[in-house]
C-alpha cells in the first residue's frame, strides 16, 4: 500500500536537473543547502553543456548518471517534467522530487498515469522538497530558518507557506519537513508510514488541503498508532456535500466538516484547527509523558480569574474539565486551606506562603483517578519584570520537578503568544515538561493529549477494504439506480429497504376512494391515510395527511378531505392516488446518510418528524458502521438520551433494533452510496421500551442530480 520513500529522505547522490551555471535557479539553492549543511552525500548537477555548476563537475545527462541515485532534483519548467522522469524511469533512478507548478490538464492526466504503473517514486509536484534536519539533508529550494534544531518532530504539509509558517514558529527541535504538492504520485500516507518506522522521529504532525487515498491514510495512521506515535492533523478547508443530499433533510443536518472531523476521530488523529494549536499541540505530544487512563483535565493557576478563563475556554475547544473525587477534594483543601478543593485550582487564593502547600496539591490533583494530564497555568513571558520572573523562579522549579516524578502529563501554559523567558524555559526543558503559549492553542493541545487514547485507527479502513462482494441482485439494483435520475421511485426505496433488512411500514397505494375501500383490509384499521403526489414535497403542509382512520366511513371521509385540502393549497398538484399506512406509534427518528467525498457517505441520525431542522439534533459516522459506532451515534444524540430512559416520561428503550437499522442503511450506503448521494428514512418509529423499529417515509436521490432543490423534492412512498 505504501512505496518507500527512503531514497528522498535519505539519499547519498542527488543529483540536480535545472541548475544554472549562469544565474540562481531554485536547483541551485538545493545546491547551495546541501553544500553549507556539510551534506555528506554526492552531488551531480546535471547540464548539457556547462563543464560545472557552483563548483561540481556536471554530468551531461540523466542518461549518464549512475545507476545508483537515489533521487534527482527536477527543477525544471512543467513541460519538460513528464520526459525527464519517463528517462529517468528507464535509467533506473529510485526516485524524483519535482518543484514545478503550471501544468496543464493533459499534462497533469498524463504524469499521474505513469506514476501508477511507474517504479520510479515521484514527489510532488507543485512542492518545495523535503528537509531532513537529522540527516542534514535539505532538498529544499529556499532558504530554512537557522533557528531550526534537530528534533523529534516531523511535519508534513501540502502547502510550503504551511510548512515555513510551522518551522518559523516551533519552539522544538524537527526531524523531517515534508512538502508533498500536488500529490501526482506519492501522497502524506507514504510519509506518514515511513515516519512511523523512522527512528528519529516521536511524533508527526500534518497540514493538509485533502485527504487523496482515506483508506491507505487510515492504515498509515494505524502504522503511527501501533508506534506509539502521536498524529495531529490541521485541515484546511472544508468537504463538499453533493447536490443530491441538500434535497434530504440529512444534507441540513450535517456542516461540511463534518466527514472530516468524524474520519480524524475515527482514525485517533488529533485535530487541530490552526498554526498555533498545531504547533502546541506538536510541542505537547514532543516532550508530555504519554496519557495512561482516560479522564478529562486538571487546571490550576495562581489566578482564580486566569483559571476560570481557561474553564471557559477549555469548554470552547473541547477539553473536558474533570469534575474530581471526594478524596482528591478533601486532599486539596487540606494543603490549599480556604479554598473548595475543586477543579480548577486557584492557588493564589491562599494568601499566606506558609499555609500554602501548593505542590502537594497539584500532586493530589495530577494523581486523581478522573484526570488524565494537567495544564498548569504560569506567566512566563519574556517581557517579565526581572523582578518578577525572580519572584516567580521560587516556585517554577517546584512545578517543574512535579512534571518530572508524575507519571501523567503536565503541560504548563503561558497564558498569552508572546516568547517564554529564557530560564523559564529552560527549568522546564530540564524537566522534560512542555511549555506552550497562548491559553486556547495550549489547551487544545491539551485536549490532543486528554484524547490521545480515543479512536480505533484502521477499523474504518479494514471495514470499507474487507466489504463484502457485491452479489446478483446488488448488480441488478445497481443498474435500476442507473436508470434513474432525481428521487427513486416508491417502489424501488422499497426494494431497496427490504434488500438490506430494514423493516418498513405495512403501506399500499390506492387510486381512488373505491380502490382504497377495496385495499383496506391489506393494511387494517386504524390507519393513516396520506397523498400520493409527486408535485407535493411536504405532504402535511398542505392537509395532506389523515390520522386515526378507523373505519370505512372515516377512510372515505379522509380521502375527500385531502382532495379538498389539496385543491386549496396545491391546485396545480396532480393526485396520483392515496397512501394508506397501518398507523404506528413510537418516537420519531430520523436516519440517512449523504455522499462525503472522499470517504464515501456520511451516515446521519437524530431526531426525526417534523422537528427534524428544527430541532437539529444529530450525529454522524462513516459508512460502514460497526455496531459500536451506531450505538456511539445513539447516545451521543437527545433521542438516544430520552430512550435511555428519562425520569417517569419515557422507559428505557431497547436500542439494538435501532443500532441494527443504522448498521444496515450505512451497508447499503457503503454498496451504493457513489450512485445515491442522499437518502432521509423520516421518521422511523421507535417503539418506547421495546425497541421496535420501523420506517415511515423514505427519500432516496440519485447522485448526478440537478434541478429541485430540498423544498421541491417529493417524499417517497413505500408501498
Amino acid at each position: 500500500m505504501f512505496r518507500d520513500v527512503s531514497p528522498l529522505i535519505k539519499p547519498r547522490k542527488v543529483a540536480v536537473i535545472g541548475a544554472s551555471a549562469k544565474k540562481v535557479s531554485q536547483g541551485n539553492v538545493v545546491i547551495a543547502n546541501l553544500k553549507d549543511w556539510n551534506w555528506q552525500g554526492e552531488i551531480l548537477p546535471v547540464h548539457p553543456t556547462a563543464p560545472e555548476i557552483d563548483g561540481l563537475p556536471t554530468v551531461k545527462s540523466i542518461s549518464e548518471l549512475p545507476c545508483d541515485t537515489d533521487t534527482v532534483i527536477v527543477a525544471i519548467p512543467a513541460s519538460g517534467v513528464l520526459a525527464a522522469l519517463q528517462e529517468m524511469e528507464a535509467h533506473g533512478i529510485a526516485s524524483a522530487n519535482v518543484f514545478a507548478n503550471g501544468f496543464t490538464a493533459v499534462e497533469e492526466k498524463a504524469i499521474r498515469a505513469f506514476g501508477e504503473t511507474s517504479r520510479l517514486h515521484v514527489h510532488g509536484p507543485n512542492c518545495m522538497g523535503l528537509i531532513d534536519f537529522c540527516g542534514r539533508a535539505p532538498l529544499y529550494p529556499s532558504r530554512p530558518s537557522l533557528r531550526i534544531k534537530p528534533g523529534r518532530v516531523s511535519l508534513i504539509a501540502q502547502s510550503g507557506s504551511a510548512a515555513i509558517s510551522v518551522m518559523n514558529t516551533i519552539t522544538v527541535g524537527l526531524s523531517k519537513v515534508v512538502t508533498v504538492g500536488s500529490e501526482f504520485q506519492l501522497s502524506a500516507a507514504d510519509y506518514v508510514a515511513w515516519c512511523a518506522d523512522d527512528a528519529e522521529t516521536d511524533v508527526v504532525g500534518v497540514v493538509m488541503e485533502s485527504v487523496k487515498d482515506p483508506v491507505a491514510f487510515a492504515f498509515a495512521a494505524q502504522k503511527m498508532w501501533d508506534a506509539g506515535k502521536p498524529l495531529v492533523a490541521l485541515k484546511v478547508g472544508a468537504s463538499e456535500i453533493g447536490s443530491a443530499a441538500t434535497r434530504a433533510h440529512t444534507g441540513a443536518l450535517i456542516s461540511p466538516r463534518d466527514a472530516y472531523d468524524r474520519y480524524f476521530a475515527d482514525c485517533g488523529i488529533a485535530l487541530v484547527h490552526d498554526y498555533d494549536e498545531l504547533v502546541a499541540a506538536l510541542e505537547c505530544f514532543n516532550l508530555a509523558r504519554p496519557v495512561i487512563n482516560r479522564g478529562g483535565a486538571a487546571i490550576a493557576g495562581i489566578s482564580g480569574g486566569q483559571t476560570a478563563l481557561a474553564c471557559d475556554v477549555a469548554e470552547e475547544v473541547g477539553l473536558e474539565v474533570s469534575r474530581f473525587t471526594p478524596a482528591t477534594q478533601r486532599a486539596v483543601s487540606q494543603f490549599l486551606p480556604g479554598t473548595s478543593g475543586g477543579n480548577p485550582i486557584d492557588i493564589g487564593a491562599v494568601v499566606s506562603k506558609e499555609e500554602r502547600k501548593s505542590e502537594d496539591a497539584l500532586r493530589a490533583a495530577v494523581e486523581d483517578d478522573n484526570v488524565s494530564v494537567m495544564a498548569l497555568l504560569q506567566d512566563c513571558q519574556s517581557s517579565l519584570n526581572p523582578a518578577t520572573l525572580e519572584n516567580y523562579m521560587l516556585h517554577i522549579p517546584g512545578y517543574a520537578a512535579i512534571g518530572a516524578s508524575v507519571k501523567k502529563p503536565v503541560v504548563v501554559i503561558s497564558p498569552t503568544s508572546e516568547e517564554i523567558a529564557p530560564r523559564i524555559r529552560a527549568e522546564f526543558d530540564r524537566a522534560g515538561v512542555p511549555i506552550v503559549r497562548g491559553l486556547r492553542a495550549g489547551l487544545a493541545a491539551v485536549r490532543c493529549l486528554a484524547n490521545s487514547l480515543d479512536g480505533a485507527p484502521g477499523r474504518w479502513a479494514r471495514a470499507r477494504v474487507d466489504q463484502t462482494p457485491g452479489t446478483d441482485d446488488l448488480a441488478a439494483l445497481r443498474r435500476e439506480i442507473e436508470s434513474h435520475t432525481g428521487a427513486l421511485p416508491a417502489d424501488l426505496a422499497f426494494r431497496l429497504l427490504k434488500a438490506y433488512g430494514i423493516p418498513t411500514v405495512p403501506a399500499c397505494v390506492a387510486k381512488d376512494e373505491a380502490d382504497a375501500l377495496a385495499k383496506s383490509a391489506l393494511i387494517g384499521f386504524p390507519m393513516v391515510v396520506k397523498v400520493a403526489s409527486g408535485d407535493i414535497a411536504h405532504r402535511s403542509d398542505v392537509g395532506g395527511v389523515m390520522l386515526d382512520v378507523r373505519d370505512e366511513g372515516a377512510l372515505k371521509q379522509a380521502i375527500a378531505a385531502i382532495r379538498r385540502n389539496v385543491a386549496a393549497k396545491a391546485p396545480k398538484a396532480v393526485i396520483d392516488g392515496f397512501e394508506m399506512q397501518a398507523q404506528l406509534s413510537g418516537e420519531e427518528a430520523v436516519a440517512g446518510f449523504a455522499a462525503a467525498a472522499p470517504f464515501g457517505s456520511m451516515i446521519v441520525t437524530g431526531t426525526g418528524g417534523v422537528r427534524v431542522e428544527i430541532e437539529a439534533d444529530r450525529a454522524v459516522g462513516l459508512a460502514p458502521l460497526s455496531l459500536s459506532d451506531a450505538e456511539r451515534m445513539i447516545g451521543s444524540t437527545r433521542l438516544g438520551k430520552m430512550l435511555a430512559g428519562y425520569r417517569d416520561l419515557l422507559p428505557k428503550t431497547d436500542l439494538s433494533g435501532y443500532a441494527d437499522l443504522l448498521v444496515r442503511l450505512s451497508r447499503l450506503a457503503a454498496d451504493l452510496g457513489d450512485l445515491i448521494g442522499g437518502c432521509d428514512l423520516n421518521p422511523v418509529l421507535i417503539t418506547p421500551g421495546k425497541g421496535s423499529v420501523c420506517v415511515v417515509d423514505a427519500l432516496f436521490v440519485v447522485s448526478d442530480t440537478t434541478g429541485q432543490d430540498a423544498e421541491e423534492s417529493p417524499e417517497l412512498v413505500l408501498s
